[in-house]
């Protein structure tokens, strides 16, 4: 930034992309802070493994100066992918070719490390659960915290994912469920305690889907497999059912007659996990998700532009932050700044937005996408 006095940013989510933003804004000495609900960065388990593509959640982390350091803790490995029958034969099978960097996976427990190490001490406030944005529309914006705590800020980032109380000071919109539901399963110690689930996927991932029901399974680091069980179903189907997530011997009968007729291998990747499922009902934002501009608020991610889980999300979401950091070294106001990026970004995701629209639905058909594409 070129003016005076430098302006007061405030993050709201210590996820990928709010991360990104606040690394690249400190190592071009803009400062930030990012405010985050949950008490501490181990507060939960951060979920399973994702692929950072070349263009676009690479190119954010080379401008944060951590691609190297990316290229050393990810598992190129992890690109292998192979899409099956409902018969469990493999119909087709991509290995990655030696030194192949396109979409290497990473942990995002280990992303998450990776980005919170590089940045400066107490840059994340931890225990900060947003409850709502007043304040001017040109700013200064007031942040209600649920512990009392107001602050000021005169630019606000969105980086609060699906579910984002910053949208709402931009936009009515809220997430609308999909049609299409994922329950996840969890495999630990797979090569000892469940070789055949992981000689079935490999060291990658490994997909099925017959039109009405799917399978995706993918391989963690640490020896640790997870399984997404993708069905069209009502959101509340388990409840519908006369059962609880916590039932878990009940919904591994019910899975197993819905998919009875699937081959026994693939079966297991039902019911051989390791303690309870979790219930994943996919949601989306309306295409397109736009607002209007406003010089003191904007949005990044999910936040921005929720869309099914098709290995999108993340890397746009680290491509806005790295944009929107980027919008605010070059620009002499917050407003020129927001408004820059938004100009990029927002065309962006509503192309990716209406490519994706109804993607939930792809999930379950036997004509999977080409893996290697």
């Amino acid at each position: 930034m070129n003016t005076a006095p430098t302006p007061r940013i405030a993050i709201i989510g210590a996820g990928p992309g709010g991360l990104t933003c606040a690394r690249i804004l400190q190592r071009h000495g803009v400062t930030a802070t990012v405010y985050d609900h949950e008490s501490g960065p181990d507060a939960r388990n951060q979920g399973g493994t994702l692929d950072l593509h070349e263009d676009n959640g690479q190119i954010a982390l080379r401008e944060a100066g951590l691609l190297d350091a990316f290229f050393r803790i990810s598992r190129p490995e992890g690109q292998e992918m192979r899409q099956l029958d409902t018969t469990g034969t493999v119909v087709f099978h991509h290995l990655p070719e030696e030194g192949e960097r396109f979409s290497p996976e990473i942990d995002r427990g280990a992303l998450r490390d990776l980005l919170l190490n590089s940045l400066k001490p107490g840059t994340v406030r931890w225990g900060h659960s947003l409850r709502s944005v007043d304040g001017p529309t040109t700013g200064p914006r007031r942040l209600h915290f649920a512990d009392g705590t107001v602050i000021e800020a005169d630019l606000v980032v969105g980086a609060d994912g699906a579910w984002s109380r910053v949208r709402r000071a931009l936009s009515d919109a809220t997430p609308g469920y999909s049609g299409v539901s994922f329950l996840e399963a969890w495999f630990h110690d797979v090569d000892a305690r469940h070789p055949e689930v992981a000689g079935l996927v490999g060291q990658g991932s490994a997909a099925a889907a017959d039109g009405d029901r799917g399978l995706f399974a993918q391989r963690n680091s640490g020896d640790h497999i997870r399984v997404y069980i993708i069905q069209r179903v009502a959101a509340d189907w388990v409840t519908a059912a006369g059962l609880t997530i916590e039932d878990t011997d009940g919904i591994r009968a019910l899975l197993l007659d819905r998919y009875n007729d699937w081959s026994p291998n693939l079966r297991r990747l039902l019911t051989d996990n390791d303690g309870r499922y979790v219930d994943r009902p996919i949601h989306a934002l309306p295409v397109p998700h736009t607002w209007k501009h406003n010089p003191a608020v904007t949005l990044l991610g999910d936040a921005a532009h929720l869309m099914p889980p098709l290995g999108v999300g993340v890397n746009l979401a680290m491509l806005d932050a790295c944009e929107l950091a980027l919008a605010i070294v070059q620009h002499d106001t917050v407003d020129d700044a927001v408004l820059a990026y938004e100009m990029g970004m927002l065309p962006r995701s509503t192309q990716m937005q209406q490519l994706l629209d109804n993607g939930a639905e792809e999930l379950l058909s036997p004509e999977l996408p080409d893996f290697a594409q």
